[in-house]
């Protein structure tokens, strides 16, 4: 049996620079018969209760966690192993179940395309899923990876805990009083409100699923821009899932374990842990698979998976338990439940100073403004260490960097909290960002933002005018029309651009007769061409040309937002004489 973090850590060359620099930092403090100071959070007798991330989006509350190590010695014993190569049968640990296997294996390729510069691996997932719920229980799940029995973290009631009341109204955790960490990968409801992803393509994102759990871990673990090659982003990655240093120091043991050699094994079959951080008994108790659901699980006289009974949503008794009898001991220095929280005391929120007009921006750039919140007491006053989740709705493609839609972030000494710097789409158009109270059901505070459309202010014609387009009456242009597209003197990729057979230099009105495109479907004329877009060149070649039995000439112009616009005139004769150029007279071709 794995013995608990401190007594002792192996020693072995990792399979990765970043593993291997993590073990070696850790082998002279974390050896057998150190000693130094414990530098973990996690809860314990006569400990102060764990804090949330000060970002306010960490990932478990700081829940507890199983310290269950690996083995001394490597799963494979070969000097250069694959990932993912049989191990030497005995190795009960390097067993990983098949679906949760599988699982973690799918969101790493997911990442790996959506976010390439994140280098996941996914022993990582796979080491964090050992340390959070005994890779779901040894794989306690069903054909869909959905778990068959719910995985819940103790009530984060501040006794002994991080103090987190009901974020989800119970919907997760069936714990309407407070959030408790939910699934095999232990997100707190208010986390998995804004993290949670579909892996398994049902149309869910269900954190008691190992797809879906998995890959929202991915993203939670690659937000913004790290590179979790790098070890610096590697730890601040896992301590942003649990802030404890012991708690990094196994997640990364196991990581390196796993990046040795794992195989797979029988859903149901895994080898469960032992020890958890807060030397409580497992927050799950092993059972055969045929044991049923309890669908009760989170109701008052419930037990939980662990056989306790589950939380009650009745406020404890002043001066006793929930019971009527003795209240139970609360470790020195935890926050009193009975006690407002500063979230409690928040009456309104207001806008920061964010005006409507930073709130614009070009498709595909970032916003310059950023949208700030401000917590307050009736009387006006600031309120820190408030948790305020700011929301993007509306039909926009627009995001938080690191491609969210919805973050939570802590206010700071004076009140305010400012959400992640806005990232543009490509879909132009109104959408709104809302912020809200973490916990309470407070009127939001609404902001305004609009994405643009590119821009070219010049449009050039590529095509050769000493080379004129032949055509006769009823037949169709030889060459088409080419043109290239810049904004102040530097490419203009991904404008749109609009193209219209017009009656005249001064009527830009569509011509009902001459030279005309088909419509691609019908193949019936068309004189107006929408939904145009420059290449990453900022090129556009417009499609063929017709005429209809129309001689003479005619003009074609081209617009883009930003005042680009290209005149070009076509001219249809009945000797075969037909051209296409750009139009010599200064008002058609000029850009506006």
């Amino acid at each position: 049996m794995a013995a608990h973090f401190g007594r002792r850590l192996r020693k072995g060359a990792a399979t990765t620079a970043v593993a291997a620099a993590a073990v070696a930092a850790l082998s002279a403090s974390q050896a057998p018969g150190a000693t130094g100071d414990d530098h973990g959070r996690q809860a314990t007798a006569g400990a102060s209760a764990p804090v949330p991330d000060p970002a306010g989006d960490d990932a478990t509350g700081n829940s507890p966690y199983y310290t269950d190590l690996p083995p001394l010695n490597s799963p494979n014993p070969s000097p250069s192993p694959s990932a993912g190569t049989p191990v030497a049968q005995g190795a009960a640990e390097a067993g990983i179940p098949a679906t949760v296997l599988d699982a973690y294996k799918k969101a790493e390729a997911e990442l790996r395309a959506s976010k390439p510069g994140c280098n996941l691996p996914w022993q990582l997932l796979a080491a964090i899923g050992k340390v959070e719920s005994g890779q779901a229980r040894g794989g306690e799940v069903d054909a869909s990876g959905t778990t068959l029995r719910p995985i819940l973290g103790p009530v984060l009631d501040g006794n002994g805990f991080a103090l987190i009341k009901d974020t989800d109204h119970g919907a997760y955790d069936g714990n309407a009083q407070y959030d408790q960490a939910v699934g095999p990968m232990q997100f707190i409801p208010s986390t998995w409100a804004w993290a949670g992803r579909d892996g398994n393509g049902d149309g869910k994102k269900d954190p008691n699923n190992i797809y879906d759990a998995a890959l929202a871990a991915g993203h939670y673990l690659c937000r913004g821009d790290r590179d979790l090659s790098q070890a610096a982003d590697l730890h601040g990655a896992i301590l942003g899932y649990n802030n404890s240093q012991d708690y990094l120091n196994t997640v990364l043991s196991w990581m390196e374990y796993y990046s040795k050699g794992t195989y797979s094994v029988p859903d149901g079959t895994g080898a469960a842990p032992g020890h958890r951080s807060d030397d409580g008994t497992p927050r799950t108790t092993p059972a055969t698979p045929a044991e049923p659901a309890n669908p009760h699980q989170g109701e008052p006289g419930s037990k939980d998976q662990g056989g306790r009974p589950s939380p009650s949503p009745t406020p404890s008794k002043p001066g006793g338990g929930q019971d009527g009898g003795d209240p139970a001991p609360r470790p020195p220095g935890t926050p009193d439940p009975t006690t407002p929280t500063p979230t409690d005391t928040v009456d309104h929120l207001e806008n920061a100073g964010t005006a409507t007009a930073e709130l614009t921006a070009t498709a595909g750039d970032a916003f310059t403004g950023t949208i700030s919140t401000r917590a307050e007491t009736k009387a006006g006053a600031a309120v820190a260490k408030v948790r305020i989740r700011f929301t993007i709705s509306g039909d926009t493609d627009a995001t938080f960097t690191g491609g969210e839609d919805v973050a939570t972030v802590a206010t700071d000494s004076k009140g305010v909290a400012k959400a992640p710097a806005l990232q543009a789409g490509e879909k132009t158009g109104d959408f709104k960002v809302t912020a809200t109270v973490v916990g309470r059901s407070l009127k939001g505070v609404d902001y305004q933002a609009t994405v643009t459309e590119r821009p070219a202010d010049t449009l050039t014609a590529t095509t050769d005018g000493d080379t004129p387009l032949t055509c006769t009456p009823g037949g169709a242009f030889a060459d088409q029309v080419q043109l290239k597209a810049t904004y102040k003197g530097a490419v203009a990729d991904k404008v749109a651009a609009t193209a219209t057979l017009i009656k005249s230099a001064t009527d830009a009105t569509e011509n009902d007769k001459g030279p005309y495109f088909k419509d691609a479907t019908t193949g019936k004329a068309v004189r107006t061409l929408t939904g145009l877009k420059t290449d990453a060149k900022g090129l556009l070649t417009l499609p063929k040309l017709y005429a209809d039995d129309t001689t003479g000439t005619f003009l074609l112009r081209v617009t883009t937002p930003g005042g680009g616009t290209l005149t070009v005139q076509l001219t249809v004769a009945a000797d075969g004489t037909a051209t296409a150029s750009p139009s010599p007279s200064p008002s058609a071709s000029a850009t506006s």
